[in-house]
């Protein structure tokens, strides 16, 4: 009998020729429904650098963490970490990235914070309530800031950036928009997005421009009533 298999589903921008892909892959036995978690404490923190670690998920399956794009920066992200191939399943900061020595941080106060080398916040999540007592990267690939109760105040499955994984959902006005080269993850040129009026669209990132007195909009290459 075989064991349940990791599927996710994850987008992608090739400039020769631009593409665009929706991969179904079965990869590693997972089970969908893990919520096994680590505790990660306030007053942690992770520095980019080539040798640091990572936080992990219980099994291993997962890593948050800071990855290495080449000799452009880092990346916070989070990974499957079993497989040689450290496939990229979120990030936080795709368009701005940090040089080394910069470092995410669960400060006193709760709240995840990642300042680069001089100290300037890049990116920090926003929820409301009160600060987050712990923070925890689970084996569905999920990486959360709790309260001590134990109930989700922020995760990073509430904002999909190229890839869904199994258990998590595109909610309302969620939108993924594909990486612009393999190893570049900034925006690319394609998004798939689920309105707030329940409408499934596949477009282009390009913004209304002027040319030639005519207004042009991104183009829709698919769409769902």
């Amino acid at each position: 009998m075989q064991g349940p298999q990791i599927q996710y589903l994850h987008i992608m921008d090739f400039q020769l020729p631009y593409c665009f892909f929706f991969l179904l892959l079965l990869l590693l036995p997972f089970s969908g429904n893990g919520q096994a978690h680590s505790n990660i404490s306030s007053g942690l923190f992770l520095t980019a650098a080539s040798d640091n670690l990572p936080w992990t998920s219980p099994s291993g399956e997962f890593a948050f963490g800071f990855q290495q794009v080449g000799d452009a920066g880092y990346l916070l992200a989070i990974w499957f970490n079993k497989i040689p191939e450290r496939t990229i399943v979120w990030s936080a900061n795709r368009n701005d990235l940090v040089q080394g020595g910069s470092r995410v941080q669960l400060t006193r106060d709760g709240e995840l914070v990642l300042n680069d080398q001089s100290g300037r916040t890049i990116w920090s999540p926003v929820f409301g309530g009160s600060g987050a007592a712990y923070a925890a990267m689970l084996d569905t690939g999920n990486f959360v800031l709790a309260s001590q109760a134990g109930a989700n105040l922020w995760q990073s499955f509430d904002e999909p950036t190229y890839t869904l994984l199994p258990s998590q959902n595109l909610n309302l006005g969620a939108q993924l928009i594909a990486p612009y080269l393999e190893k570049n993850y900034s925006h690319g040129r394609f998004k798939f997005s689920l309105q707030t009026d329940g409408k499934l669209i596949l477009s282009t990132t390009s913004y209304p421009t002027l040319k030639c007195c005519l207004l042009v909009y991104p183009k829709f290459y698919w769409k769902r009533l």
